[in-house]
């Protein structure tokens, strides 16, 4: 095995202006961070022939001076025993970014009780990948359409555009109750807060109060159907599909808007029907009927219009009539 050498690492345009921790630990992978945060401290580590701290900011062209250090090939042992290596169902996927098809019960990252999630996984199935980031977020229980950036510059101009509102988001949601096809936006303000143990909820509150986050959510009825948990031998209506688009990306934004229509999603374990819901359970319905189905962007390095589309998956399919087909015109898409 050689012998640890120096390193000169030259910034480009890809790791311009982030930390220079940040740099140090994608470059450095497997080499623990009190030990990045020791050299950098000690001044070991150079930029441009100078000190500086674990905050500065790098820009392209600087010359990073690392000294000899072990820099592991592989993900260290504790790593790779708790993260599994996972690839999911592509949808899209170039040198910028990698569109999937998220399952539901996959966190989309580690933390707050979950070991690993989408990110971690797909960090380990891809470990010659120099940059995988998470573009936006979904809920645990959400299936659908997640972007991964695979450059920092595709990872700045795509979070800029979920930020700027100008990407189109739709979802397809099951809910309790026949939906008013005249009722098509809902607008209230949402305010999250803790449990007394932790857990995290969102509510609907005046537009007024000092927490409050405007959110908008628009809504296009599919079809009234047939409650699934009533199986085979229930036919009246009791259900509608809905595709909504979100305008706004608040926490559990579609979840608790429907839920404060009187429209409660089917399997929402957090602001649903409990009842309802252990009626799907035993019908063999146990997740919740919300999936990322529609996505519009910008492409981030061409700027060509894109629409991706997730199908919904088996699971889903279930809960709806046999050979019934989603015909919705997407909501906002008019504007």
């Amino acid at each position: 095995m050689n012998a640890p050498q120096v390193l000169h690492l030259t910034v480009d345009e890809e790791d311009a202006g982030q930390r220079l921790d940040n740099f140090l630990f994608r470059r450095l992978k497997g080499v623990p961070k009190t030990h990045v945060y020791r050299i950098v401290r000690s001044g070991e580590v150079r930029l441009n022939k100078g000190r500086v701290g674990a905050e500065h900011k790098i820009a392209v062209g600087d010359v990073v001076r690392v000294p000899p250090v072990r820099v592991s090939t592989e993900l260290p042992a504790s790593v790779s025993m708790n993260v599994p290596a996972r690839e999911f169902p592509l949808l899209f996927e170039d040198d910028s970014f990698l569109a999937i098809h998220k399952p539901a019960g996959v966190a989309v990252h580690g933390g707050s009780g979950v070991s690993s999630g989408v990110i971690e996984q797909l960090r380990h199935a891809r470990p010659q990948a120099r940059f995988l980031e998470l573009v936006h977020r979904l809920d645990r229980e959400t299936s659908g359409i997640l972007l991964i950036a695979k450059k920092r510059s595709a990872l700045r101009q795509l979070q800029d555009q979920f930020r700027e509102r100008s990407t189109g988001k739709t979802y397809l949601a099951l809910v309790k109750g026949d939906w008013p096809a005249k009722k098509k936006v809902l607008d209230q303000a949402l305010h999250k807060y803790l449990l007394a143990d932790g857990e995290r909820r969102v509510k609907v509150v005046p537009p007024d109060h000092p927490d409050a986050m405007r959110s908008v959510s628009l809504v296009q009825l599919s079809d009234h159907l047939p409650d699934p948990a009533l199986g085979s031998s229930g036919g009246q209506m009791g259900c509608s599909l809905l595709a909504v688009t979100i305008k706004t990306g608040r926490t559990h934004q579609i979840r608790v808007h429907l839920a404060h229509a009187g429209h409660v999603i089917a399997g929402d374990d957090k602001y649903g029907d409990f009842e309802w819901n252990r009626m799907l359970a035993k019908s063999g319905h146990k997740r919740m009927f919300l999936h990322a189905w529609k996505l519009s962007f910008a492409h981030p390095a061409t700027q060509e219009q894109m629409s991706l589309l997730s199908p919904l998956p088996v699971e889903l399919v279930n809960m709806l009539p046999m050979g019934f087909n989603i015909s919705v015109k997407v909501p906002g898409a008019e504007t």
